[in-house]
């Protein structure tokens, strides 16, 4: 993920409602040679399914927590809390593995390697949100990498593209820092785009 500070204001429309909350969440990413490898894997989906709202490579992630649509002003007092805990984590042993999909609507890949460990830094860093006085759905974590979805009118794409990745294995990798990332979901007619807000890495020993 891109690493950016600050965030864009707009002084037009809606602007100071744009400017005044974004939507935020903590996540981790894949190296990029664990998403180049993937990103193979998939090039005849991606030649066999353009109309397919495929995510951009580099805003893959695996999210840890939604935080949700937050005041502008809530978003600094995560970042000392959020440093804090990456200091005292280790990096997490992880890899790309298979596919599968939501509803027959979001295409994912699934995530193996030191699940516990996963589910153990979500908890973590979710008691950091709550403490920072944020208010979330505290979702069961189900590790995965968005890769796309599919439009209204297409209902069998993904569920195709997903049993083709049935025997994806990827190599393994580290991940080596936690993100707080904010998105421009539901601010436009284009596509997604993420950015990072903050990285920190995991320096536990």
């Amino acid at each position: 993920m891109t690493q950016a500070h600050g965030r864009a204001t707009d002084s037009e429309g809606d602007g100071r409602n744009r400017a005044a909350t974004v939507r935020v969440f903590v996540a981790l990413a894949p190296p990029d040679e664990a998403k180049d490898e993937l990103a193979r894997e998939l090039g005849p989906a991606y030649e066999a399914y353009p109309r397919m709202r495929w995510n951009r490579i580099e805003d893959w992630h695996i999210t840890l927590a939604f935080l949700g649509e937050l005041p502008a002003a809530t978003v600094p007092s995560l970042r000392p809390p959020l440093a804090e805990l990456a200091a005292s984590h280790r990096p997490v042993e992880l890899a790309l593995r298979g596919g599968g999909h939501f509803d027959e609507r979001v295409l994912w890949s699934g995530i193996e390697g030191d699940l516990e460990g996963l589910h153990r830094l979500a908890t973590d860093v979710r008691t950091v949100a709550r403490e920072c006085g944020v208010a979330f759905e505290d979702r069961p974590l189900r590790p995965h990498l968005t890769l796309a979805r599919a439009r209204r009118d297409d209902p069998s794409s993904v569920v195709t593209v997903a049993a083709g990745l049935a025997g994806f294995t990827g190599h393994g990798w580290r991940a080596e820092r936690l993100h707080l990332v904010g998105s421009d979901f539901g601010r436009g007619p284009g596509p997604i785009r993420y950015r990072d807000i903050e990285a920190w890495s995991f320096d536990g020993r």
